[in-house]
C-alpha cells in the first residue's frame, strides 16, 4: 500500500482523481485533548475494486502541504464520498476553508434508503459490500508514528469498501427520485455555520431547566468565557470546566477565589490561575449584564402538548416512514411531534422535502381534515 508524504506525489494522486467520476475519503484524527482536531491520515480512493487507494500522512511528511487536494475539493467534476463527514468537513473547514463540492454523504443517503438513524459505516459494509470489518485497530492513536501494517489496512478499509456503498446507494436514491431530499440534508454539512461557535453564543449549548433571566446571563458570560479560553489555548471544554460545574458557578456566583474553591465540581485547575480569574470576571459581567442581553428562555418545554394529537402524529410519521423506507428520525424527533401538537410551526419537519413527505399531512391531521384508518399492519390517511 502506498503512502504520500509529499506535496509532488499527493499532486499526482489528486490530478488522477479529477479524471474520475468520484473519489472516496477519509480522515484519522485526534480530539481528546485538543479543541480543534488534530490531523493524522487521510485515505484516499479512487473508483473500481482494483482502483488505487492511498494514505496521506500529514505526519510523517510535514513539509507537504495539502494544497492539492483542497483544489480537488474545488473540482466539480468529481464527486467527493465520504461516510459520516461532519467532522472530516469540519477539520477541512478550519484548516483549508474549503468544503468539497460536489459532496456525497453515505451516512446521509442510507437514512434516505432506509437502513436506520445514523447507521454506521461497518453495517453498511457487510449489508452492501458483504464484507466484513477487522476491529483490531479501533483504537489506534493515530498520531503515533510508525503506524504498523495492519493499521495502515485498517485505515484503507474505510475507503476502499466505501467505493461499493457509494454506487449502491446512489442508484438507489436515483432510482427512487431522492436526489433533493440528499441535496437538502447535505447543503447543512456544507454550511460554514455548522461549525462555527460564536463565543457568545456558547450558553445555548448548555442543558438547564431554569428560566430565570439572571442565572441565564451567568450561564451566558460563564459560557463565553469557556468557549474563548478553550479556543485559545486549543484544550477541549471540559477541561476548563464541565457542564455540571458551570451550572453549580451560575447558581453560587463565586465572589472570591476563596468562594471558588468550595466548589464540589470544578476542577483543581479551574480554582486558581487564569482560570479561576476568567471564571470571577465571567460570574460578575453575568451578574452586571444589562436587561437587553440577558438570554430569553426556551419556553418550548412549557407548551401546552396535546397528548391524543402527539399519539396521533407518532402514527401518522411511522407509517409514513414506513411506506417512503426512510429512517423516522431523519423526518422528524419525538421532541418536534410533541412541538408540532402543541402548535409550533417553525420546525425541520414542516420545511422542504420532509413537508413534503410528512409534514403537510401532520398539519392536515392538527386541523382535523384527515383520519388515520388500521387495515391489518397498514395505516390509512382517510380525508375527512
Amino acid at each position: 500500500m502506498r503512502t504520500i508524504t509529499t506535496t509532488e506525489e499527493l499532486a499526482a494522486f489528486c490530478e488522477a482523481a479529477k479524471a474520475e467520476r468520484y473519489v472516496t475519503i477519509d480522515t484519522e484524527f485526534l480530539r481528546e485533548r485538543t479543541y480543534w482536531a488534530k490531523l493524522c491520515l487521510i485515505q484516499l480512493a479512487l473508483p473500481g475494486k482494483k482502483g488505487d487507494a492511498v494514505l496521506v500522512d500529514p505526519i510523517a511528511g510535514p513539509e507537504m502541504s495539502l494544497d492539492p487536494l483542497y483544489d480537488l475539493f474545488r473540482w466539480e467534476q468529481t464527486v467527493k464520498v465520504f461516510h459520516a463527514a461532519r467532522q472530516d468537513l469540519e477539520i477541512f473547514f478550519v484548516e483549508g476553508g474549503v468544503f468539497p463540492k460536489p459532496l456525497f454523504d453515505t451516512q446521509v443517503a442510507a437514512m434516505v434508503c432506509g437502513f436506520g438513524e445514523q447507521v454506521g459505516y461497518e453495517t453498511l459494509v457487510r449489508k452492501i459490500a458483504h464484507e466484513g470489518l477487522d476491529k483490531t485497530s479501533r483504537f489506534t492513536d493515530w498520531s503515533r508514528r510508525p503506524l504498523s501494517e495492519a493499521q495502515k489496512e485498517y485505515a484503507l478499509a474505510d475507503v476502499t469498501h466505501l467505493r461499493v456503498i457509494y454506487e449502491s446507494l446512489a442508484a438507489q436514491i436515483a432510482k427512487n427520485g431522492r436526489e433533493r431530499w440528499v441535496a437538502e440534508e447535505l447543503s447543512l454539512l456544507t454550511d460554514p455555520a455548522t461549525y462555527t461557535t460564536h463565543p457568545d453564543d456558547a450558553w445555548q449549548r448548555v442543558k438547564t431547566r431554569t428560566t430565570s433571566g439572571r442565572f441565564l446571563a451567568v450561564v451566558k458570560a460563564l459560557a463565553k468565557f469557556r468557549e474563548e479560553y478553550a479556543q485559545g489555548h486549543n484544550v477541549p471544554r471540559s477541561r476548563v470546566m464541565k457542564d455540571d460545574a458551570l451550572l453549580e458557578v451560575a447558581s453560587t456566583r463565586p465572589a472570591s477565589l476563596e468562594d471558588l474553591g468550595k466548589s464540589r465540581l470544578l476542577l483543581r485547575e479551574a480554582r486558581r490561575g487564569d482560570i479561576a480569574d476568567g471564571i470571577l470576571a465571567a460570574v460578575k459581567a453575568g451578574q452586571e449584564m444589562p436587561p437587553e442581553a440577558v438570554p430569553k428562555p426556551d419556553l418550548r418545554e412549557q407548551m401546552q402538548v396535546n397528548p391524543a394529537l402527539a399519539d396521533l402524529l407518532r402514527v401518522l410519521l411511522k407509517a409514513k416512514s414506513e411506506s417512503l423506507g426512510v429512517a423516522s428520525k431523519l423526518v422528524a424527533s419525538s421532541s418536534e411531534l410533541d412541538a408540532i401538537a402543541a402548535g409550533e410551526r417553525d420546525l425541520p419537519s414542516l420545511k422542504g422535502w420532509r413537508r413534503e413527505a410528512f409534514g403537510e399531512d401532520a398539519l392536515r391531521l392538527c386541523r382535523g381534515e384527515i383520519a388515520l384508518s388500521a387495515k391489518g399492519n397498514d395505516v390509512r390517511v382517510i380525508a375527512i
